[in-house]
């Protein structure tokens, strides 16, 4: 702990704060332009089929991805819950989407992590912890979705 607070403010900032930190971040990423998430760098064949063996078979994202929820209609942003169409324009915009997800869930657990400048043992593990378990999960299923859409454009644009 590197900010002396009373347990009593520790408690109501870290109640409130986090949870808002959550849907702040959530919010203000709904608002960036889209083209910001638009192209990143290819993975290589090997690293894609690694990440997808991970995915799939370490981390078994199908079987429990269904439980995430989907915020992003919260805030008037693109639903990933459902795919609507396998337009190509649709499927490059569902992917530039599920990189702005994933921004989203990194910047979160990065700044949920600052909690614990004020929040003493064994709370900062926890608040740590929650930053995580909270976020890590979305992660995964965005860049499982991601993969899954590249496939599905590939093989609609090659045919």
């Amino acid at each position: 702990m590197w900010i002396e607070i009373p347990n009593i403010w520790i408690a109501v900032i870290n109640t409130l704060g986090i949870p808002a930190t959550h849907l702040i971040i959530a919010w203000a990423s709904t608002r960036l332009p889209q083209q910001w998430f638009q192209k990143t760098p290819e993975a290589t064949a090997d690293k894609r089929k690694l990440q997808q063996f991970l995915l799939e078979r370490i981390f078994l994202v199908r079987r429990w991805k269904k439980h995430l929820p989907d915020a992003a209609p919260m805030f008037r942003g693109f639903p990933k819950a459902r795919m609507q169409s396998k337009e190509p324009d649709y499927l490059r915009n569902f992917i530039a989407e599920t990189r702005r997800g994933e921004f989203s869930h990194w910047l979160q657990m990065v700044t949920i992590s600052i909690f614990i400048t004020w929040t003493p043992w064994p709370g900062n593990l926890i608040v740590v912890l929650w930053a995580i378990i909270s976020n890590a999960p979305c992660i995964f299923n965005l860049r499982h979705t991601r993969q899954r859409m590249r496939n599905l454009l590939h093989t609609l644009t090659t045919s």
